[in-house]
């Protein structure tokens, strides 16, 4: 397991998005923009079930991720780990806290009727700063 620094856990909270990369079922990679934070151990990320990413995910857990600084696009944090934990459990709390975070409005208001919300946590195995 690697760690994050210290230097780098403010990127978490920030209105930084991180870019998301999965594994496709063909092997070609497959990126998404992606609202994230950080519970001191994973890095944290929101979709719904039977999405691209969530699809990728359940077949293969590793991924890569990139986050910026919205304030300055020198300074950048990538991470390369795996998937340790897909749950429905506290999902739509967190997609809210989410949208909290980067909109401003207390609830997801995008979300679809029938849409099942899946929370992803993310245990970094290799990290990159610059900045």
């Amino acid at each position: 397991m690697a760690v994050i620094p210290d230097k780098h856990k403010d990127l978490f909270q920030k209105k930084a998005f991180a870019h998301l990369a999965t594994v496709g079922a063909d092997g070609s990679p497959q990126v998404t923009p992606v609202w994230v934070d950080f519970d001191g151990t994973h890095i944290r990320f929101n979709t719904a079930k039977g999405r691209v990413k969530d699809k990728n995910l359940r077949r293969n857990p590793r991924v890569a991720l990139s986050i910026q600084d919205p304030d300055n696009p020198y300074r950048y944090m990538q991470v390369r780990g795996r998937v340790a934990e897909i749950t429905e459990q506290g999902a739509d709390a967190h997609i809210d806290a989410l949208a909290r975070k980067y909109i401003n409005q207390d609830k997801y208001p995008f979300r679809q009727p029938g849409e099942v919300r899946v929370l992803y946590k993310i245990l970094a195995e290799k990290v990159h700063t610059l900045g």
